[in-house]
């Protein structure tokens, strides 16, 4: 019974680690997909910077290491955070 009890908590948190690492190279990719959604609405002041942003996000992410994916993550989080201010009238 212990075995068994002590299996399951390791398959579960197995699973669970597994999951958290796959979920920052989407969260990489989905925030670019939604940098991609919102180009119409990008200001034409900030599109340079907007797609400046992209490339160097998708360069971390190419990278293809976890330094890589956490750099894209912050670098189109804040991208994200920028447009956002800029359609509240604020940069």
């Amino acid at each position: 019974m212990k075995r068994s009890v002590l299996l399951g908590l390791f398959v579960t948190a197995s699973l669970m680690a597994s999951t958290s690492f796959a979920a920052e190279k989407d969260l990489c990719a989905v925030n670019l997909q939604t940098i991609e959604n919102a180009k119409a609405q990008i200001p034409p002041d900030m599109t340079d910077q907007v797609m400046d942003s992209v490339k160097k996000a998708q360069a971390d992410q190419a990278k293809g290491t976890k330094a890589g994916t956490d750099d894209c993550i912050a670098e189109t989080n804040q991208t994200i955070q920028d447009l956002k201010n800029a359609s509240k009238g604020g940069k």
